[in-house]
């Protein structure tokens, strides 16, 4: 969550070197099993205003000076003479919104604390949200909004969430980016749109949408949506108590109503209340290194899958037969059927999203697929997950028969009533196979180390490749993507050591 950490990334950070320690600490971790070729390690960070700079690693030359080779950029950065990092890269951004009408501050909360640091000109965020936030608090200012009240539970709008689509087929490839519009969703401290603040809310949407509409010569604002949140729950994370920012009430008031995206060579539907990533062309990045490791024709399981970006994504590029996307957040179905909708994939291929929790029987799941990829949230693999992967090479094909009396199952029944199926026949018909391919996606270093420790010492996974992104410039995280094969299952025995024993 973007709310409650340190305000640090939108200010220039005094050097780049927390992370490429990180990144040399990937190294110096991943360790393989005996007579395992060596992995190379591959971390795409952006370095430069120009040029993104491209840093290759060997476990053998961990501890030798770096060795930094440029590549092009696919799409024309945003220029910045004020600091060495590329700025603008940050796409969504959740603010909180206090302080007065008349002088809100819109930003972040300061570390540890719930003080919001107004952050007018954040060199982290796209041009579009600070340009969208300058208005938001010219139309406070006019309409007299008051901002939230933590203490007292008072105030009108609570937090601010900005999003900037790129897509935009009208203009050329190398415009789109610096010319991106926002979706913004204003979080407001009441019930529904039947409070009698409602007035209020409809009048700041509108004073948006007229000064930053199509009508305007600066095209600034795609949509505006209403969240309604009157609660005053709190969640504990490492730092302090941080805030719920949503209500489960939404309401679309102005503009398009569908967000889309090109990522990962689809268009991608992504909902005001999805989860969306920060840095849309370090995903894209991601994405296209991503399919590389997938062959042509697989069939892949995409767990915590969200809106199923990722296996959609495969679906189209590698022609995979089946493609099963299992995510629990049943909000996120919408966006899948989107997304979805505007594929171009063969009649014979099967795409299907399922509403379940992969902690329940993750057998079920990893049987009948090539391919597995896991995308976990920060804490990492779920215990019966790591479980099930770890013991996969000692798993057996099973029958037909089998199958159908696993298929059986009540929950595996009431799974199907909340999936969605786009053509060809459920993955079930298939005959079923093991995986021989897992790719971890993590955005937790601790967690990343503790499940490829576990799945290493399984023997059941061998580590070949491993790539780091630079999701968050001037942080010291770093996105981790890893691709395992599947092991022998078998430990290598250690010869023991020591004299002979004379014989008497």
């Amino acid at each position: 969550m973007d709310i409650g950490k340190s305000i640090s990334p939108c200010f220039p950070p005094r050097a780049v070197q927390p992370q490429l320690k990180l990144m040399a600490a990937v190294v110096s971790f991943l360790s393989l099993p005996a007579r395992a070729p060596p992995p190379s390690f591959t971390f795409v960070t952006r370095c430069t205003a120009s040029p993104s700079t491209t840093t290759r690693f060997s476990p053998q030359t961990a501890s030798a000076p770096l060795l930094l080779t440029h590549e092009e950029p696919k799409t024309n950065p945003i220029k910045s003479s004020s600091c060495e990092l590329q700025w603008g890269w940050r796409c969504r951004a959740k603010l909180a919104v206090r302080g007065s009408s008349m002088k809100p501050l819109i930003g972040l909360y300061e570390e540890g604390t719930h003080n919001v640091v107004d952050i007018p000109e954040c060199k982290a965020h796209h041009p579009s949200i600070n340009a969208a936030v300058d208005l938001l608090k010219q139309g406070m200012d006019e309409l007299n909004i008051e901002p939230y009240d933590e203490d007292g539970g008072m105030g009108e709008l609570r937090y601010v969430q900005m999003a900037v689509t790129t897509y935009n087929t009208s203009l050329p490839a190398s415009e789109r980016y610096k010319n991106g519009k926002v979706q913004v969703a204003l979080v407001w401290n009441d019930r529904s749109e039947n409070s009698t603040s409602f007035a209020k809310l409809n009048a700041l949407a509108y004073y948006m949408w007229r000064k930053g509409g199509p009508r305007r010569e600066l095209h600034l604002i795609h949509s505006v949506w209403a969240n309604f949140q009157t609660s005053t729950s709190n969640y504990p994370n490492s730092l302090a108590l941080v805030q719920v920012i949503f209500g489960n009430r939404w309401r679309h008031l102005l503009g398009e109503s569908d967000f889309w995206e090109h990522v990962g060579g689809i268009d991608v539907s992504i909902a005001s209340s999805s989860f969306g990533q920060a840095n849309t062309r370090a995903f894209d990045s991601l994405l296209r290194k991503l399919q590389k490791y997938v062959p042509y024709g697989a069939s892949v399981v995409d767990l915590y899958a969200g809106a199923g970006v990722i296996g959609l994504s495969l679906a189209a590029t590698r022609k995979c037969r089946s493609v099963k996307c299992v995510e629990v957040n049943k909000e996120a179905k919408h966006s899948f059927e989107k997304t979805a909708s505007r594929l171009q994939i063969d009649e014979e291929s099967s795409i299907s999203w399922h509403q379940a929790d992969t902690s329940k029987e993750p057998h079920t799941w990893l049987l009948g697929s090539d391919v597995v990829v896991v995308d976990p949230p920060r804490k990492g693999l779920d215990p019966s997950l790591l479980g099930a992967l770890q013991s996969v090479a000692f798993m057996k094909r099973n029958s037909s028969e089998k199958k159908v009396k696993m298929e059986k199952r009540p929950w595996v029944l009431r799974e199907r009533e909340t999936s969605v199926q786009s053509n060809g026949q459920m993955a079930q018909d298939e005959a079923p196979s093991l995986p021989q391919t897992l790719i971890y996606i993590s955005c937790g270093w601790d967690s990343f180390k503790k499940d490829c420790k576990s799945l290493l010492s399984s023997r059941a996974w061998e580590l070949t490749k491993a790539h780091g992104f630079n999701f968050f410039p001037g942080t010291q995280s770093i996105e981790v993507l890893a691709v395992f094969k599947r092991g022998s299952g078998v430990k290598v025995k250690r010869k023991k050591s020591g004299k002979k024993k004379r014989l008497a």
